[in-house]
């Protein structure tokens, strides 16, 4: 059971908007799909309020050593200008993000998490392929 189903539910849209390549065909079918699993879950009525301890349940376990690991990538990336350090942490977020996917990959059996975190991985290694290769124009 989601424990924070709404919270998530806000939250995904706004994270999917943000890593928005600007019409990526994969971006806008997770859009989508977040917004219907939003709208279902309100509908559904399991929202809940916060409870103590969900950090210690099964899901969050799952995912407890690639966050902490793309956290330290994140914060060890860095670079001589804000262009140089964007991309840094990016990258480094990007493969926390595709070590998540890896792992619901694994683990989950729902084929729309499988799906979604099948797309992650080809749109995230894609976008850390693009970002490395980049160079600050000479000025």
């Amino acid at each position: 059971m989601i424990r924070h189903p709404l919270i998530v539910a806000a939250a995904l849209p706004l994270l999917l908007a943000a890593c928005d390549g600007g019409g990526d065909p994969v971006q806008q079918a997770m859009r989508e799909t977040a917004t219907v699993n939003q709208a279902a879950t309100v509908t559904a009525g399991e929202v809940s309020g916060p409870h103590d301890g969900d950090h210690g349940t099964a899901g969050n376990q799952a995912f407890a050593a690639s966050e902490a690991e793309m956290h330290r990538l994140m914060s060890a990336a860095s670079g001589e200008t804000v262009d140089q350090a964007y991309i840094a942490k990016m990258i480094a977020h990007h493969q926390g993000a595709v070590a998540m996917a890896e792992i619901a990959l694994r683990e989950s059996r729902d084929p729309d998490v499988r799906r979604m975190a099948q797309m992650v991985v080809a749109a995230q290694t894609r976008e850390i392929v693009e970002m490395q290769a980049w160079r600050p124009a000479a000025n």
